[in-house]
């Protein structure tokens, strides 16, 4: 009895956690190297590209001296990772600008579309693929099935241009691009005076949330015209997710139907209702939770071609930007904030899965 029942015990969860969040310094240092070192292999000058064709040796020789690209690369390297400790990113080549403080600008921006595209691709996945599973074989089976072939192959960058060309210009729906209507009032920003620097820093982090700031206000008008700027980019990146959060789910749902205990229930008399949401769902949920934090975190690093269509100022974009800048401190940021958050977000989903089936272990 005592086997069984640490068979079936719950997952320990709290040493799953402490082992990946150790492996997690590793992970993001090895990511760095190969980050500085593939930067270097692109070819261009960023003194070249920054100071123009026009530019004298003797100004290309101190802006190379200045930003500390004329060191060795293994002395730029060491001198980034401990800088990197001490909570110090750099500063931008182009911009000059603290790299952190462009993350923190850009980041809500992309944290928006990301969430609204998981919420569109959820919202229509999830049920298509529960009608599919339910109707197998049926009309309504074969449209999801291949709506979700098409999803799948759809490239984002044309659905996005003709989104954008269909609903924004020729109709005039929706904003074309964009992220706020400008001399649209947002408000929500914090007065550095007020508070302690670290919490007026945090409060204008909150504040790059453009929905979350408008609710917060309670400033409805520009939450009116954020949602609106928001659907088109966020329907674009969500086709990908959906096709495959609709074929998962009736693939998941499609092999608990056909298990013993489903029949057994059926046979007991229940309602197909409390059948299908009472056992097979809850049991078919855990696959599903699991694609789900995947594509949450393919969105991060997957929305560069939607935010350069419909000219999102978010993570995507600038890494577009600064990579044809060939600024490399800014390029390497968005790298590493884009690793750390896909890897939070998979140590989230497998906790997640641990606690909804326990006859999963992680040691």
């Amino acid at each position: 009895m005592g086997s069984w029942h640490n068979a079936f015990r719950r997952p320990p969860v709290t040493r799953t956690i402490t082992r990946r969040l150790v492996l997690l310094l590793p992970t993001l240092l090895g990511l760095s190297l190969v980050t500085f070192v593939l930067l270097r292999l692109i070819p261009g000058d960023p003194a070249r590209i920054m100071l123009g064709e026009h530019a004298t040796a003797e100004e290309i020789a101190h802006f190379r001296a200045d930003a500390g690209l004329d060191r060795p690369l293994l002395v730029q390297y060491l001198h980034y990772v401990t800088s990197l400790a001490r909570g110090d990113w750099g500063h931008s080549i182009q911009t000059n600008l603290p790299v952190l403080s462009e993350l923190a600008q850009r980041l809500p921006a992309t944290v928006e579309l990301s969430l609204g595209a998981l919420a569109i691709a959820c919202g229509l996945g999830i049920p298509a693929g529960v009608q599919a599973a339910c109707r197998r074989n049926s009309p309504a089976d074969l449209f999801v099935s291949g709506g979700s072939l098409v999803g799948v192959s759809m490239p984002l960058f044309w659905l996005g241009l003709l989104l954008s060309y269909l609903f924004g210009y020729r109709l005039g729906w929706l904003p074309p691009s964009g992220r706020l209507t400008i001399g649209t009032p947002l408000g929500g920003q914090i007065p550095p005076g007020e508070l302690a620097a670290g919490l007026a820093a945090a409060g204008n982090f909150i504040s790059n949330f453009y929905v979350l700031n408008s609710i917060l206000t309670a400033n409805f008008t520009a939450l009116a015209d954020v949602l609106r700027h928001l659907i088109l980019p966020a329907l674009t990146l969500s086709m990908v997710p959906l096709a495959v959060i609709t074929r998962m789910t009736r693939a998941c749902l499609l092999d608990v139907l056909a298990q013993d205990y489903v029949r057994t229930a059926r046979a007991k008399g229940l309602p197909e209702r409390a059948v299908l949401f009472g056992h097979a769902m809850k049991n078919a949920l855990p696959p599903i939770l699991t694609v789900i934090g995947l594509q949450l975190g393919s969105l991060f690093s997957g929305a560069i071609l939607t935010e350069t269509v419909f000219s999102w100022p978010g993570m995507g974009q600038l890494i577009v930007d600064r990579v044809l800048a060939r600024d490399y401190p800014a390029v390497q940021g968005v790298v590493l904030v884009v690793a750390l958050l896909f890897i939070l977000i998979n140590l989230a989903t497998d906790v997640c899965v641990a606690y909804l089936n326990p006859r999963i272990r992680y040691g």
